[in-house]
């Protein structure tokens, strides 16, 4: 066959791979716990895209280790574009925090698309810790350092390294209180055991409403629009915090190509629609797609900055 020939041929078979595909269920695997930051984004996407690929969409939880039981159950799985992973900040931190992963953050993955960003929101129990702002809070903690916990959804988790990061640019110890998952965290946030955390818009929302929660500032550049009367930490006296937590949707690597342009395709096509952006801002988070190469390019930058966060906070999984 001429050179030719062989090009020709493997269009052809790419195209046939697209048509093909999906030839069965999808397992969307979210590795971290029911009812998170990742878990309620991926639910609401996942009817629409199945009603768009003409085959059920599955969300399966895979909680674990920083989210490593479900991103290594998705590593070593084929790499047909039928088992996919909820893939985000907490992915990475974990590349770092973990000192024997049984796979490459970047490298064992075919990252496929941005699904979704937003910020965390940082609150205190009013009764647990009298701060009615960012600059309070710091005083406290700065006159009883190591004596104010912060809950997290456990260790490794963005939550985790985001109060990490505070700490550092803060100048202060506040005591992470690790957690299996950010549903008993909050729990335990609400019956004042503890009395800060960083949490999900919609973790909290109703209950800062209620005045049950009292929200100091969100982790990203720019205010949110559930809460404009809160600000960012850069304005409440942290310049330049930025931390924002985002999620993408990854398979094993070696995707065909042609499957990567279908899911791209088809995620791009629902997260365009009004009322799934709706739903995802009531949800805590902005739609936003992404080209694969933006993706992987995007992916690099975080890894290196998570990185940087946890050698300079020497946060640990301890």
């Amino acid at each position: 066959m001429k050179p030719w020939g062989f090009v020709l041929a493997a269009l052809l078979a790419g195209q046939l791979q697209a048509q093909d595909f999906p030839s069965r269920p999808i397992r969307l695997v979210v590795p971290l716990s029911p009812g998170g930051f990742a878990d309620t984004p991926a639910r609401m996407l996942a009817p629409r895209l199945a009603e768009q690929l003409g085959k059920p969409v599955f969300v399966e939880n895979r909680p674990g280790a920083g989210g490593t039981i479900g991103a290594e159950f998705v590593a070593k799985s084929a790499a047909d574009g039928h088992t996919l992973v909820i893939t985000g900040s907490t992915h990475l931190i974990s590349a770092h925090l973990y000192r024997k992963l049984p796979y490459d953050a970047l490298k064992d993955f075919t990252h496929i698309t941005m699904m979704a960003s937003g910020p965390y929101v940082l609150v205190v129990n009013p009764q647990k810790v009298a701060a009615a702002s960012v600059r309070e809070l710091v005083a406290a903690a700065k006159s009883r350092p190591g004596r104010i916990d912060y809950a997290s959804s456990g260790n490794g988790s963005s939550q985790h390294l985001v109060g990490a990061l505070f700490n550092t640019m803060a100048g202060v110890e506040l005591n992470h209180v690790p957690y299996k998952g950010s549903g008993p965290a909050m729990q335990d946030l609400l019956a004042a055991q503890v009395g800060v955390s960083f949490a999900g818009v919609p973790n909290v929302l109703g209950h800062v409403r209620a005045g049950k929660l009292k929200a100091l500032a969100v982790t990203t550049a720019r205010r949110w629009s559930e809460l404009p009367e809160v600000p960012t930490l850069a304005e409440a006296g942290l310049p330049g915090y930025e931390a924002t937590l985002w999620l993408s949707i990854s398979g094993p690597a070696g995707l065909p190509a042609a499957v990567v342009q279908r899911l791209h395709a088809e995620i791009s096509k629902a997260l365009r629609d009004p009322e799934l952006q709706a739903s995802f801002r009531t949800g805590g988070v902005e739609a936003q797609a992404m080209a694969p190469d933006e993706l992987a390019a995007y992916m690099r930058a975080e890894y290196e900055k998570w990185g940087k966060v946890v050698r300079d906070t020497g946060a640990t999984v301890n």
